[in-house]
């Protein structure tokens, strides 16, 4: 804000107004208060003055009980008469009857002998007890005072009648009004005063600032050169102090400054990784050499343009999905290019680059930008995509569909093939298991498929809690067959389901696949003599299955990857073990075709638990699980 500041804006003005303004409040607070002081001891004066001496009240009292009323009449009214007393307008006295007795109002003696229409007069007689009273009228401010008589020289405090004063207040007001009127005046006279002094010393205060502001403008502007005068060793003294060494250290970190950012240039500029800055509105403001070679795009064509735009994802994604969601992604930059010119990204047909974002963020948690860095990731999706075609060839979960036939097969044996009952029971399992090996290597040829969602699923209604104990059966003989092996692991699978029957939609050979992926591992990892608990129940419309071992359990920085393919916590253990890193990442892919979700909660020396979730609607007319599906 370099633009002139309006007079009443200014802190010079402020500071004359606000000094001002607090003389005037304390005038005027002590001002008020002196003046009620003075009206309040003015008019206790004027009181004492117009109040009628004790004698003529004596007196009054002693005429107003004789019983010869004429007498008493025109003594009465020569008491009257002679009260001299210029504040008093006029005096009325009054019988215990209410009747007027007296007046000093020469206009109106006529009432003398008549009831008074006071009813004032009459209440302070009937109550005994003096009563004052303030007026305000046209014709100006009264005082009015009405005092009962008694006479105690026959009766105590007997009620003889009332004297009536009334006095005109206008010389009290009067007085009070001038004194008024001076403070008035001399309150703004102070006040003048004050303005001129506050001028004075709000100049004194401000003109430092004013330097202060001015330095810190040229600073703004890079100028470093100048320095604020220093008036005295007060506050503002140190402030201007403290502004010259703020200048002179802004100068050597703006020094500072330059030459890293220089040096970041250097190093952007020879980084193989590309790297690309946002502002915060996701507009590119800093882009090196080798992400323009990546976008085959000069450092003029994307500079200033959106992140979306350089990259190409403008339709898939929005900002917020980059600020909020989206952490890291794969894009083809050649892809978008080869339709607009196929001769400039012959070069680069086959590119594959991993994009990482990360937010620029001041420590209030404000986001001022991204900074996105693209890695060439060519040969490394080039060998994933070989991993892939690997997993159609070969898969370790053929082993657990052997190990089922080669334990009823041992089964058959040892003696069970003599059983009539139980023999054909054994080698109808051991004809499914075999089928399903064949299907299931079917499944990992078509795994592919599966990433691209283009799979055939052969959906049923089955009744999950059967469906899940028959898979366990399976693995209770796999126990009860490796009991008698001394050197075999001993380990025990524990049941927790609800007892509410569960039906729900699912490609049976492949959910089964999912279990026996879990079940395989949790067995390869419980210790010996370890339990596995299953547990199947419903939460929120959802079926979930979870699969406890209390193994070794997975490193905190494991968890997010052990769905990955060919990703291995262990990599010696897993390969002593037979393990290929498929299982997990083929029953995510079969969870996920299933609308499902598929996660772990493990923890280090603690074992882990895996959970599968399925969408889940009930259903009450379902049939019983077919073993012969």
């Amino acid at each position: 804000m370099n633009g002139k500041i309006k007079p009443f804006q200014s802190i010079h003005f402020k500071i004359a107004i606000v000094f001002v303004l607090l003389l005037l409040v304390t005038i005027e607070i002590i001002g008020a208060y002196f003046v009620k002081q003075l009206e309040q001891q003015n008019i206790t004066n004027f009181e004492n003055l117009v109040t009628i001496q004790p004698y003529i009240s004596t007196q009054l009292s002693t005429e107003l009980s004789d019983e010869d009323t004429e007498t008493a009449n025109r003594n009465v009214k020569n008491i009257v008469a002679d009260i001299d007393n210029s504040s008093i307008s006029e005096v009325l006295v009054v019988d215990n009857k209410g009747v007027v007795r007296g007046t000093s109002n020469a206009n109106d003696q006529a009432s003398i002998g008549q009831r008074t229409p006071k009813s004032d007069i009459k209440n302070v007689i009937y109550a005994n007890r003096k009563k004052t009273e303030i007026t305000s009228t046209s014709d100006g401010s009264f005082y009015t005072s009405i005092t009962p008589l008694t006479n105690q020289s026959t009766d105590a405090n007997q009620v003889v009648g009332a004297i009536y004063v009334r006095a005109s207040m206008d010389s009290v007001y009067r007085n009070i009004n001038q004194v008024t009127v001076i403070f008035l005046t001399a309150s703004l006279v102070a006040g003048l005063l004050g303005m001129i002094i506050a001028i004075f010393i709000a100049r004194a205060i401000t003109q430092p600032i004013d330097e202060m502001k001015k330095q810190a403008i040229r600073i703004a502007d890079g100028d470093y050169s100048g320095q604020v005068r220093i008036y005295g060793h007060d506050e503002l003294g140190q402030l201007a102090f403290a502004v010259n060494n703020l200048s002179i250290r802004v100068e050597e970190a703006q020094e500072v400054s330059d030459a890293e950012r220089r040096r970041l240039d250097s190093v952007l500029s020879h980084m193989t990784d590309g790297v690309i800055a946002t502002d915060r509105r996701g507009n590119v403001t800093i882009v090196n050499e080798a992400a323009q070679t990546f976008l085959d795009a000069t450092s003029d064509e994307t500079i200033g343009e959106s992140i979306l735009t350089v990259l190409g994802i403008e339709k898939e994604y929005s900002l917020r999905d980059l600020l909020e969601n989206k952490h890291d992604m794969v894009i083809e930059p050649d892809a978008q290019n080869e339709d607009d010119d196929p001769v400039s990204s012959e070069h680069a047909r086959h590119l594959i680059l991993h994009v990482d974002f990360s937010l620029i963020q001041r420590e209030t948690g404000f986001i001022s930008g991204i900074v996105c860095v693209l890695h060439d990731v060519t040969e490394k999706e080039k060998n994933e995509r070989e991993r892939r075609e690997f997993v159609s060839n070969v898969s370790h979960e053929l082993r657990t569909p052997l190990t089922s036939v080669r334990s009823y097969i041992e089964a058959l044996t040892d003696g069970a093939w003599k059983d009539e009952k139980l023999a054909p029971q054994f080698l109808n399992v051991t004809q499914e298991e075999t089928d399903r090996m064949i299907r299931m290597i079917n499944e990992l040829l078509s795994l592919s498929r599966l990433d691209q969602g283009t799979a055939k699923m052969e959906l049923e209604y089955v009744n999950f809690n059967e469906f899940f104990s028959y898979i366990l059966n399976r693995f209770d003989m796999m126990i009860k067959t490796e009991q008698s092996d001394p050197k075999k692991k001993k380990y025990r699978i524990k049941r927790e389901f609800t007892k509410r029957d569960l039906w729900v939609e699912i490609d049976t050979d492949k959910m089964m696949q999912v279990i026996d992926n879990i079940m395989n591992n949790a067995i390869k990892y419980s210790p010996d003599g370890g339990v596995i608990t299953t547990r199947l129940m419903e939460s929120h419309n959802n079926l979930v299955v979870s699969i406890s071992d209390q193994g070794l359990g997975i490193p905190r920085k494991d968890i997010s990857k052990v769905f990955d393919r060919f990703y291995r916590v262990d990599k010696a253990r897993s390969r002593k073990q037979g393990g290929t890193g498929l299982g997990l990442a083929i029953s995510k892919e079969v969870v996920a075709a299933h609308h499902g979700r598929i996660w772990v909660d493990s923890a280090e020396g603690r074992g882990s638990t895996f959970y599968i979730s399925l969408p889940y609607q009930p259903y009450e007319d379902g049939g019983e699980w077919n073993e012969e599906n």
